[in-house]
């Protein structure tokens, strides 16, 4: 039977992989490159990454429709989860968030009660219903673009604003570290760190590693 049977479309990248499928259904499956034209002073852009049952799934990146790496984000369940960061045409880093994503089928999370004597000792756990899609939870940077220095740094919990350790919060023990982006990769992206080595000012050919 021929592999292409099992969808309603799809499409086909410059190495023959395929792309942009739409089961019968109708759901976006599979690798996929969206790309957004410039419109109304607007910049375009081009992301590419995994649907499951039309919900982003994974890393996604996102690119300048000149191939500059603008965004890496990770998502779960359709919404952002872990870390994300953006950056300037450049590739000087904006801003590093940290998310997470809430279970649509079980949307119960048990939070610790701190001592108010002892604010580093857990006085009880109790269960409460997460409000919305995705939260923001831990720890939000955010830098100086000509520098790259961090100037602010905020720490969430579940939504809120707090001051508690980040040891307590951080996105990084939920679940699985599969979620997380690369401290390399948090740096700069590869195809920004070819942009640098071209001395010519031409731009640098984005890659869409296996697409």
């Amino acid at each position: 039977m021929n592999g292409f049977s099992q969808w309603k479309s799809f499409e086909l990248s410059v190495k023959g992989d395929t792309i942009n499928c739409l089961d019968f259904l109708g759901k976006k499956q599979g690798r996929w490159v969206n790309r957004v034209e410039s419109l109304r002073g607007e910049s375009g852009f081009e992301e590419q990454g995994v649907y499951v049952g039309d919900k982003k799934e994974g890393t996604w990146q996102t690119f300048s429709l000149m191939g500059d790496a603008l965004a890496i984000e990770n998502y779960k369940w359709g919404n952002k989860h872990g870390r994300c960061m953006y950056f300037t045409l450049f590739g000087h880093p904006i801003r590093e968030e940290s998310w997470k994503a809430v279970n649509p089928d079980d949307p119960y999370e048990s939070v610790p009660v701190y001592d108010l004597i002892d604010p580093t000792k857990v006085k009880e756990w109790i269960v409460v219903k997460l409000d919305g899609f995705t939260l923001k939870h831990g720890t939000w940077k955010y830098f100086d673009s000509d520098y790259g220095t961090v100037i602010k740094t905020e720490k969430y919990y579940l939504d809120k604003l707090t001051v508690a350790p980040i040891n307590e919060i951080s996105v990084d023990s939920l679940e699985t570290k599969a979620d997380s982006i690369p401290k390399k990769s948090l740096l700069k992206p590869q195809s920004v760190l070819d942009y640098e080595k071209k001395k010519s000012g031409k731009k640098v050919e984005k890659s869409k590693g296996d697409l």
